[in-house]
């Protein structure tokens, strides 16, 4: 009776505890979020920095964008499935695109007939040659054949939301802990009491303390084991172990081949080492037989996830494999993990480069790969491809860079030409390019001034600016969580980094929130990569790094001052597309728009285009326009003769081959 009443008593503080820290720290939160809100209402220009933000929401949404005008009403059944499922919670209504050919040329998504074509002939080959040419390691992924049953919807829908909504953040992890807390000190409290009402059990408990063996023996051995299990659905449903990855800290640590996979697209990842020995990341998204195929170059602090992560509807990635292209997505040298041939390498020798290397020997490594990998996939299915004897390219490439792959892809074009190395592109689109910054705020003015007066010092202590520890990433991969969770203290942090930033209006905590930015690694920015840019910023030009004394720069360059690359304009021999944003305040349409008459001036094809976008609406934000626009300019590069003959020599041996069967 009266181990029941203690037991009643316990209970009763342990639930009256909990609900009193519970409350105590939401209201705390209610109030660091209401002062946010004040703190917000009196900031100038506030407006336009969050009336600015496209696709990203400050509150967690399931609202997906309207289907672009490019994909017409030929859009294949997969994209308005996910369209649906993005922007209908009604799985009732969905409708589903007809099989009527009103004449126009639908894209070729990964439920399509092309791209189901694309995909087999892809397996096929895959199965037959495990490993490709460079000894990368690819990996596929199987689609499921029943995304057209309305059934299907409801689950299809918890994978959507479980595959955006993967992590709490910091408010959510100190509610857990607390009560975590509070459990393990009421059980203490529990135990205690029980042991002083209980002498018997007690003295039980402390006996198995001292005799282990007996205390087993008599209760007996537990076994665990693995039970197998099949998954419904399988073609072959053999037993397996089911194996499920743990995050024990609750953190989105997913990855380009995660979201790629999870929409039903191939993947293959392949991996470069530069010539000074570092190792990139060249992901793909695989049409092997596909003579069309489109390099993206991301920028500064971004990944190859920037150009996949506003999904089916709105990556221009995924756009341009729908259209037919072969999808190489590079990744720039820079990340916290260090990849290296050399596994000892110290953090101050793997920082140790600046944007010259990222066009003299990232890009210059990752192309060669593409071209080495689409030589060898077109001879096996062209084998009258003589690359040796012909100076045409059997298939076209395409560059799409952002930002500071706008400056690198520039620099790799111009100095092939002077090294009179085959660049092997076919034609340029950057979006708002990096090179010129003299045209800049009062912010980056200061910095730029304090950088280049501190770089003597600096250099010797700072190698690169990143997050070191997996604490403080794991911390920055929470706290975006609780700014998307909380719209006030979000849109106050927002107008600050905006403000930081010269007042670009680019959802910045959108963009925290990206996966790429988690505990396990995150990209960083070298010592070397800032004073270049700085020293662009200084002089004006769009020029190589300087190295501080003409001895160096002799022994690197042939003459005492760094390469001046917009002199050399007149050796770019490809169209150029140029994008500026008239809301970017970190790369202004000024500045995009000096590359422009410099090119025009040096006798480049190039075209200057401009939308109301910040810096970072290029690739983290919806942009249906944009999309548009740069499959328009993908589509002008046409096929070769020799690529148009070998095309319909392969469509003769088909036809031919179909008859004899």
């Amino acid at each position: 009776m009266m181990q029941r009443i203690v037991d009643n008593a316990i209970a009763i503080s342990k639930e009256s505890v909990k609900t009193f820290t519970y409350e105590a720290l939401n209201n705390i939160v209610r109030l660091i979020n209401g002062i946010s809100a004040i703190l917000l209402a009196i900031l100038p220009g506030k407006a336009s920095i969050l009336e600015g933000l496209h696709g990203w929401e400050l509150r967690p949404t399931f609202r997906g964008p309207r289907l672009p005008r490019w994909m017409g009403n030929g859009v294949s059944s997969f994209n308005q499935l996910v369209h649906e499922l993005s922007v209908d919670s009604d799985t009732s209504s969905v409708e589903y695109s007809s099989d009527e050919d009103d004449g126009y040329s639908s894209p070729a998504s990964p439920k399509s007939e092309s791209s189901q074509i694309s995909w087999a002939s892809s397996a096929r080959e895959h199965d037959n040659r495990r490993t490709l040419i460079g000894g990368s390691r690819s990996q596929s992924t199987q689609r499921p054949s029943h995304l057209h049953s309305p059934r299907k919807l409801p689950s299809l829908r918890d994978h959507f939301v479980r595959a955006t909504d993967r992590r709490r953040g910091v408010i959510e992890d100190l509610h857990l802990a607390t009560e975590i807390c509070i459990e393990a000190a009421f059980d203490a409290v529990h135990k205690a009491a029980h042991f002083l009402l209980s002498p018997s059990e007690a003295f039980r408990i402390m006996s198995g303390w001292v005799f282990p063996q007996q205390s087993s023996t008599a209760h007996g051995h537990e076994s665990v084991e693995n039970v197998p299990t099949a998954v419904l659905g399988e073609h072959e449903p053999a037993p397996t172990e089911r194996k499920t990855s743990f995050h024990p800290l609750n953190t989105d640590a997913r990855t380009c081949q995660d979201v790629i996979t999870e929409l039903g697209y191939p993947y293959e990842a392949i991996h470069v080492v530069t010539d000074d020995g570092y190792i990139l990341l060249l992901e793909r998204i695989p049409r092997r037989d596909s003579r069309k195929a489109v390099y993206l170059q991301h920028g500064v602090l971004d990944s190859s996830m920037g150009w996949v992560c506003n999904g089916v509807v709105g990556s221009p990635a995924f756009a341009a494999f729908d259209q037919g292209y072969d999808v190489f997505l590079g990744n720039f040298r820079g990340l916290v993990s260090r990849e290296h041939v050399d596994r000892n390498i110290s953090s101050t020798q793997y920082w140790r480069y600046s944007i010259n290397e990222h066009g003299t020997k990232d890009i210059p490594a990752m192309i060669e790969k593409i071209h080495e990998v689409k030589i060898s996939e077109l001879k096996l299915r062209y084998p009258d491809i003589d690359e040796e004897n012909s100076d045409e390219q059997p298939y076209n490439l395409c560059a799409i860079c952002h930002s500071l792959g706008g400056a690198g892809i520039l620099m790799y074009v111009i100095t092939r030409q002077i090294e009179q190395i085959p660049h092997r592109l076919a034609r340029l689109i950057l979006l708002s390019p990096a090179g010129f910054h003299d045209d800049s705020n009062l912010a980056f003015t200061v910095v730029e001034h304090l950088f280049l007066a501190l770089a003597p010092i600096l250099s010797k202590i700072v190698p690169a600016f990143y997050i070191p520890t997996r604490f403080f990433r794991m911390l920055l991969n929470k706290l975006a969580r609780d700014f998307h969770n909380y719209p006030a203290v979000g849109g106050l942090v927002q107008t600050l980094m905006s403000y930081v930033v010269g007042g670009d209006s680019s959802n910045w905590i959108g963009v925290l929130g990206l996966p790429h930015y988690n505990m396990n690694d995150m990209p960083g920015v070298s010592f070397g990569v800032a004073l270049h840019m700085a020293q662009m910023k200084r002089t004006g030009k769009f020029r190589m790094f300087d190295y501080g004394n003409s001895d160096t720069n002799l022994q690197v360059y042939g003459s005492p001052e760094p390469v001046d690359l917009g002199e050399y304009f007149d050796l770019i021999d490809i169209p150029v597309d140029l994008v500026a944003g008239k809301r970017d305040r970190v790369i202004r349409p000024s500045m995009v728009r000096k590359h422009y008459n410099l090119m025009h001036e040096a006798g480049v094809d190039v075209s200057y285009n401009e939308y109301e976008y910040a810096h970072l609406d290029f690739t983290f934000s919806h942009r249906e326009e944009l999309l548009a626009y740069v499959m328009s300019r993908l589509q002008l590069v046409k096929a070769t003769p020799k690529q148009r003959l070998g095309c319909q020599v392969e469509g003769t041996k088909k036809v031919l081959h179909e008859h004899s069967d």
